[in-house]
């Protein structure tokens, strides 16, 4: 049997990961064979938030093992404590931003779906995002601004 403890296995944080968006986390969920639903561990320092406000095509749940995290979303902010736990439904309805205001490292998990085709869509700055599985690489993952609509035909022979 495969295992991974939620306390004690560390997180890593990425240097190149700019203000206020300094958040550590474990991808845990390959490391114990899942493959339909993801899980990561996050550890988000204070003044410090995960990611930008998003929606995307997987819904996620948020489980707060330690501290205080605000959760942004559609019908306003609330703070969540240890052992509060709530999920991001797909689409608009789901839209969320975790962000530690407190004093204390916020340690949480999050689990989603883990769909090999999906998209994620950042309403504040207008981005959206589109992965896949695919072979090509530049079909893998794609961010654009969202705005452009193109004609169906647009570029085809």
């Amino acid at each position: 049997m495969l295992k991974f403890n939620v306390f004690d296995e560390p997180v890593e944080y990425a240097d190149s990961d700019p203000e206020p968006y300094r958040a550590g986390g474990n991808r845990f969920g390959p490391r114990i064979g899942a493959t339909r639903i993801g899980a990561t561990v996050y550890e988000i320092p204070p003044g410090q938030a995960l990611c930008p406000y998003h929606y995307e095509s997987e819904e996620e749940w948020l489980l707060v093992l330690q501290g205080q995290v605000t959760v942004r979303h559609p019908a306003g902010e609330d703070v969540l404590g240890p052992g509060d736990v709530t999920a991001f439904p797909v689409g608009p309805a789901g839209a969320h931003k975790t962000t530690n205001n407190g004093t204390e490292t916020v340690r949480m998990m999050m689990f989603a779906t883990s769909d090999p085709i999906g998209y994620c869509v950042y309403p504040d700055s207008n981005k959206i995002a589109y992965w896949s599985d695919s072979s090509e690489p530049r079909d893998k993952f794609v961010r654009v601004r969202r705005g452009d609509t193109l004609d169906y035909y647009d570029g085809e022979l």
